[in-house]
């Protein structure tokens, strides 16, 4: 029946639908992309475009996620989540990376863009960061750029759609100790898990896979500092990172 008013023009699919419907026809990346654009142009403009000159393809793909997720859960115990991250603390590992400035900045402009899913006045997601006190300790940047940075993630705690939860560093193991993930919930589309490598991504969509990542971040709800004292651990390290500047 959709597929059908897709044909005659009478309903728009969404990007996460038309992804879905490209990949089992094995349309090519290329053109997939194109399709995407195409799907996101008719529903309204949008600056923040697939295949920007400096942004490699999974980035692309994953904002394209990130914009459509109702609901994105992101577990990362060594770095801040790419969604609270600040210029500074994006810069500082785009340049131990050995990317050019010009690319730095092209990386700059996308995160803040990128932001706008939560941040939004309109309908942002509902967005759930489960952070390793690894990385709210680990000297990325500066000592001044670190309090700025946890600084944000307490201001961005205090939004209605957003939950920071701090897991500590001295705590058994958990199913999290296996890597980092970002879970994604759709309103017209079945949940997807995302794993970030560091040259490439990789997507998770089988049954048994959802329901097992969807266990594993109920168990770690359970045993990381609830929101309130999650939001208090970060401001005692933001002042650690103030005085040592």
């Amino acid at each position: 029946m959709q597929i059908s008013q897709y044909e005659r023009g009478e309903r728009i699919p969404t990007e996460v639908r038309t992804g879905v419907i490209l990949g089992a026809l094995r349309v090519s990346a290329t053109e997939q992309r194109r399709i995407l654009e195409l799907v996101r142009a008719a529903k309204e403009p949008n600056w923040l475009t697939v295949g920007v000159n400096g942004v490699p393809q999974q980035l692309d793909i994953l904002t394209e996620h990130e914009r459509s997720a109702a609901g994105i859960t992101h577990w990362e115990p060594l770095v801040i989540p790419g969604l609270l991250q600040t210029p500074d603390y994006t810069r500082a590992i785009k340049e131990a990376g050995g990317l050019r400035h010009d690319e730095i900045g092209v990386r700059l402009i996308v995160n803040a863009g990128r932001r706008d899913v939560i941040t939004t006045v309109s309908k942002p997601a509902d967005y759930e960061a489960i952070i390793g006190e690894s990385a709210l300790l680990a000297p990325i940047a500066s000592s001044a750029a670190m309090a700025s940075q946890l600084r944000r993630i307490i201001c961005d705690a205090e939004r209605s759609n957003v939950a920071v939860r701090v897991m500590p560093e001295k705590i058994s193991w958990h199913p999290g100790l296996s890597g980092p993930f970002v879970f994604f919930t759709y309103s017209d589309a079945p949940p997807l898990v995302y794993f970030e490598h560091h040259s490439s991504g990789a997507w998770v969509s089988q049954d048994y896979d959802i329901e097992e990542y969807d266990k594993a971040i109920q168990w770690m709800r359970e045993i990381a500092l609830d929101p309130a004292k999650s939001v208090e651990q970060i401001a005692k390290i933001a002042e650690i990172w103030e005085v040592s500047h």
